[in-house]
């Protein structure tokens, strides 16, 4: 960050959700209920394709992925929120306010390539049917997903340094819950124009490239659907295209909103409450829209709760044996 003798800051205050002592015991509540419920969720995801082999196909093993992501993403704000709201004293260090900015950055921006990664496998699924064993190789998932990461990690790092490098000389209130770039450029004290463009720039080529390969897969899904002859394999398609966009829809249309709405119309307060979207509602409805919906999901997760009262039952037979205690309700 460029310093001298009045524009080094050693910590931010973060102003939170909201100035409302009455709200903030709700806020507390619902946020913690909605991190266990994403945490859960996710993790419940990422154990069911690990745990079973009808899962270990190029589709589940990007969504494992985009529920990691969902975890990364919702542990890197929701934690320091919660405690925000707890202390009287709302701060945050300009190591912790840059380094939270670069992890939320690079899983937001991954989580786009990863999720243009699934559109693909889907489009190959549906349309190219004959091609898809050979095409979605375990090759070509490694690498799209290292491609993913790789983007993530070098656009976070330029638009990470694009924003600490301006001075903050003015108050060093962040009129947000977290360190997003928008409220930490609106405190700068000198021209931001170069690194708002940056930053622009960065943002809308990975939103913009990234949400149009998908539109275009998933019409394409949708285009082939139209001509196929069995009823329920185009009702699974339709049904697998409209969840999917559903959630795409959320997470682009509030990125967009709040990354790539002109500066003289922006207000901060409405972005916070729009950024709540694509920061907490996406990690918490991910799992619901890509499992619940999903009928290879959902049998797995019969298949696990069937194998889960299997071994309690053994468990319990073991037990009452070791006991001496009649099994059936009586001896012998």
């Amino acid at each position: 960050m460029v310093e001298d003798n009045h524009t080094f800051a050693s910590e931010f205050i973060l102003l939170g959700i909201t100035n409302q002592k009455d709200l903030q015991v709700t806020c507390f509540v619902l946020l913690l209920v909605i991190y266990v419920v994403t945490l859960l969720g996710n993790l419940g995801v990422i154990i069911l394709i690990r745990m079973d082999l009808c899962l270990h196909t190029p589709m589940y093993f990007f969504l494992s992925h985009l529920s990691l992501l969902d975890i990364c993403y919702s542990s890197t704000i929701i934690p320091q929120t919660l405690l925000n709201i707890l202390v009287e004293r709302k701060v945050i260090s300009f190591v912790s306010c840059a380094t939270q900015l670069f992890s939320f950055a690079t899983c937001a921006t991954t989580e786009c390539y990863v999720l243009a990664a699934m559109a693909y496998d889907r489009y190959l699924a549906i349309c190219k049917p004959l091609l898809y064993p050979v095409v979605m190789s375990q090759r070509l998932c490694l690498g799209m997903l290292a491609g993913a990461y790789l983007v993530g990690g070098v656009s976070s790092t330029i638009h990470t340094i694009s924003i600490f490098r301006l001075p903050f000389c003015q108050s060093k209130k962040i009129n947000h819950f977290f360190c997003d770039g928008p409220p930490l450029l609106a405190l700068s004290c000198s021209d931001a124009r170069v690194s708002e463009a940056t930053v622009s720039a960065v943002v809308g080529f990975n939103v913009l490239s990234t949400m149009v390969f998908i539109l275009a897969s998933y019409l394409s899904v949708l285009s082939n659907a139209l001509w196929m002859h069995s009823v329920a394999s185009r009702h699974k398609a339709f049904s697998t295209c409209a969840s999917h966009l559903a959630s795409i829809a959320l997470y682009y249309g509030s990125s967009i909103f709040v990354y790539l709405h002109p500066v003289s119309r922006r207000s901060l307060g409405r972005d916070k409450v729009v950024s709540m979207l694509y920061s907490v509602a996406v990690p918490l409805l991910n799992p619901l829209i890509y499992s619940l919906r999903n009928r290879d999901m959902r049998n797995a997760m019969r298949k696990a709760k069937g194998r889960v009262l299997s071994s309690l039952s053994i468990c319990g037979f073991c037990s009452a044996e070791s006991r001496g205690l009649p099994l059936h309700g009586k001896e012998g």
